[in-house]
């Protein structure tokens, strides 16, 4: 058996970056073993990335909403779905329209990039330290249990965008956290970060099963 939640995670372009989305899947595994103190089946997790999408260049907010939304409108359960966006700076008018062209039908999760040191909630948003989001792809890389089957040219972008990551992270430790988005292109590994880092924390709540998907 197996439980099934998709995140989309969503990394707002500036002037000079182009808006990344990245549409993961958290697939719950019940294994064989059983846990000896409650007598249950152990459960683990698996990371699924099923799309990566890159926006045009200069892309108005507007339409940044009407393809996010379009893309969502693919699952066949929309509850089934968490919008992790990148609120920092000019994300914030991003998550007002997303928030009135979806309403209630799927939760939003707001997120501001901050280098602190602990996440803490405020006003409606997230304000989650760079090290967080960069430990949550890492230990998810290091444990084997991130899987990209899609072989698109933005897939492979990524792929690319996520060894320069762990190169940088493992050769600088703590600095590397401070520096990953320095001097080259991460949109869709920040997006994935976004994503894994909600799946992670929500990882003990799965809400139903859903069928794979591609788009």
């Amino acid at each position: 058996m197996a439980t099934k939640y998709f995140y989309l995670g969503v990394d707002l372009g500036q002037s000079q970056d182009p808006t990344a989305v990245v549409l993961v899947e958290r697939e719950m595994i019940v294994l064989p073993e059983v846990d000896p103190a409650t007598r249950e089946r152990i459960t683990d997790y698996v990371y699924h990335v099923k799309g990566t999408r890159r926006l045009k260049l200069g892309t108005s907010y507007p339409e940044i909403v009407r393809q996010i939304v379009s893309i969502a409108g693919m699952l066949p359960g929309a509850r089934q779905l968490t919008y992790v966006v990148d609120a920092t700076g000019v994300g914030r008018p991003v998550i007002d329209l997303l928030r009135e062209a979806v309403g209630n039908v799927a939760p939003i999760v707001p997120v501001v990039f901050t280098g602190g040191d602990a996440v803490r909630y405020e006003d409606g948003f997230y304000r989650v330290p760079k090290k967080d989001l960069v430990h949550s792809v890492m230990v998810l890389l290091q444990t084997g249990k991130l899987k990209i089957a899609e072989r698109s040219e933005d897939s492979r972008a990524l792929i690319t965008e996520l060894m320069n990551m762990r190169i940088k992270v493992t050769s600088e430790q703590h600095a590397g956290y401070e520096a990953w988005r320095e001097g080259q292109h991460d949109d869709l590994v920040f997006a994935l970060s976004l994503a894994c880092w909600r799946a992670r924390k929500m990882e003990r709540k799965p809400l139903g099963s859903m069928r794979p998907l591609f788009w």
